[in-house]
């Protein structure tokens, strides 16, 4: 294994969940990185989020996932639903049978994204972590980067790695340009105590309702399985009013008029869930590289996608655990090397994830019967040969495949 080290730290702007696996993959490996957060407090934007094998494979090697399973609920089944009707479309056992772990080897997990949060920030503790720390340029002089900030203070760093969302600053340093764009599609979100939804069949399962131009996904979150979180996806408003916001303020009803005829387990989780934002869904078009100089991007930086594979804080886990991996073998020395074998392991399958995210919006908001949503039922019944490549996929097996 090569270790080509440099007196100089590996630098990560964004402590979100790709920062911190980033930080913590590099230190298994013996490599400390300084971490840098514009915001003044580590506290996750959304509601939850579901964490699937290929993540939870990665966080079991880095000794997290007996903490995290503590604070989740695994699904009981996965469930495609006639939104109207509430007829069941398809099903897969996940919990039951323990069968989600014997097909894919790692468990599924809904939990609250501030409990993840706060899993991933105590295993890195404060040594490192710098908050209130908005970055403003990045210099490059081939022999190093030199970050400077809203605050005034500036760093020198060997590597550079962006793990600051969508709205990458980073990644206008590499492209040049925003590179985001407004998917024409919204949701709603918010968290119900379990005990509110009367009306819920299978509570403890991961749950999509589909109907026209719509749909609405929900599942258990917590130890106990005590509250259930749902994301409610509908088609506009065709232009994005808020900018580059993501979030808008929501009128008094405006989500539940959105599923007005739906079945009552649906119109019940939206009214017990007070809505007052709605969320943009922005993806991110891939730069022509993810890599400049001494520059790289990961996670939503490089590939923000939409959510209907549920695979944007999965996919970053498995950018972190690859590129953690590579720095271990190829050390700092040579980053035109690292990056671009980095950026071969990972653009193909994430970009498949997000054409395949693209194309289940569509399927999910089909209008009515007909052969078009047959074919779709069909092929959610199909959905290990269908979507299983995605929870199988071993990213830190990948490195040495290559």
């Amino acid at each position: 294994m090569a270790q080509h080290r440099t007196s100089l730290p590996i630098a990560i702007i964004g402590a979100g969940i790709g920062g911190l696996v980033l930080a913590l993959s590099l230190r298994a490996r013996g490599f400390e990185a300084e971490l840098f957060e514009q915001s003044s407090e580590l506290a996750e934007i959304g509601a939850a989020v579901a964490l699937s094998a290929n993540a939870t494979r990665e966080l079991e090697r880095l000794g997290l996932l007996s903490g995290l399973a503590a604070l989740s609920t695994e699904p009981e089944e996965l469930i495609w639903r006639d939104g109207l009707t509430g007829r069941r479309v398809a099903a897969h056992p996940v919990r039951k049978g323990s069968a989600y772990v014997r097909h894919f080897g790692a468990p599924y997990l809904g939990i609250h994204r501030a409990s993840l949060q706060k899993v991933l920030s105590g295993a890195h503790g404060q040594n490192g972590l710098n908050l209130s720390h908005r970055l403003t340029s990045i210099a490059d002089d081939g022999a190093g980067v030199i970050l400077g900030f809203e605050n005034g203070g500036t760093h020198r760093a060997a590597l550079v790695i962006g793990a600051d969302g969508v709205r990458s600053a980073v990644r206008r340093h590499v492209s040049g340009k925003p590179g985001y764009v407004y998917s024409r599609t919204s949701a709603f979100r918010g968290i119900v105590p379990r005990s509110r939804l009367a009306s819920l069949p299978d509570a403890e399962s991961i749950q999509f309702w589909m109907g026209p131009d719509a749909h609405l996904l929900h599942y258990a979150i917590g130890g106990a399985a005590e509250d259930v979180n749902f994301f409610a996806v509908v088609e506009g408003p065709a232009q994005w009013p808020n900018g580059d916001r993501w979030i808008a303020p929501a009128a008094a009803g405006e989500a539940l008029h959105a599923f007005q005829g739906w079945h009552p387990a649906v119109t019940e989780m939206i009214a017990a869930g007070w809505v007052d934002k709605r969320w943009g869904l922005f993806v991110v078009q891939q730069p022509a590289r993810w890599w400049r100089g001494r520059v790289c991007l990961i996670g939503d930086a490089a590939h923000g996608m939409l959510p209907h594979q549920g695979q944007g804080a999965n996919t970053t886990i498995e950018d972190a655990t690859v590129l953690a991996e590579l720095i271990a073998r190829l050390g700092t020395g040579d980053p035109g090397l690292l990056f671009t074998r980095f950026e071969a392991l990972r653009r193909l399958r994430t970009r498949s994830i997000q054409r395949s995210s693209w194309t289940t919006n569509r399927l999910l908001h089909l209008p009515g019967v007909d052969a078009a949503t047959a074919a779709r039922d069909w092929r959610m019944a199909q959905f290990p040969e269908h979507f299983g490549w995605i929870h199988a996929h071993d990213a830190l097996s990948s490195v040495s495949a290559a």
